[in-house]
């Protein structure tokens, strides 16, 4: 494969994680919680894009598929999100040849404390109140763990169709 043709190959697979990161974000068991947010599945398809695609294509790919989720469906939060998202790829690595090899695992642990973090310091900003940190590191702590649970069954899955392998890593 020549390096322009890879070059096209990693900018459709980021724009195809892109697009999914934003439907499942917005529309795809999109479910609201009391303390603000919603729980969806998009995290699990970014911490995928991560595994399988160059560190500067995934994160474009969970930024932009997210900011776009928010631009749906909570517009002031886009900003924050395109952010929060390219951030929570940084952890993890294409390198390894399964998607869930040991740092990929401790990824996905990093990643679920860092959103809620960084989502809890942008509602404090937000609203200029501390009293807002809690709730929403709550929620999105919440959403993590439930994003974390889908990548693992994914990324288990994936390794053992051999998906890497397949797609040529």
């Amino acid at each position: 494969m020549t390096r322009g043709n890879d070059k096209v190959h990693r900018m459709v697979l980021a724009a195809i994680f892109a697009a999914a990161v934003a439907v499942t974000t917005a529309y795809v068991l999109h479910i609201p919680l009391p303390t603000g947010g919603y729980v969806h599945v998009g995290d699990a398809l970014i911490y995928l894009g991560a595994c399988l695609l160059p560190l500067p294509w995934a994160m474009a790919a969970g930024a932009v598929g997210g900011a776009l989720a928010d631009l749906l469906t909570a517009p002031m939060w886009a900003l924050p999100t395109f952010f929060i998202k390219a951030v929570i790829c940084l952890p993890f690595t294409g390198k390894h040849e399964r998607i869930l090899c040991p740092r990929n695992a401790l990824a996905v642990v990093i990643s679920g404390l860092v959103s809620p973090t960084l989502y809890a310091l942008a509602n404090v900003l937000f609203t200029g109140t501390w009293e807002a940190f809690l709730p929403q590191f709550i929620g999105t702590l919440i959403q993590a763990v439930g994003s974390a649970a889908v990548f693992l069954i994914l990324a288990w899955g994936f390794d053992r169709a051999g998906l890497k392998r397949r797609m040529g890593q």
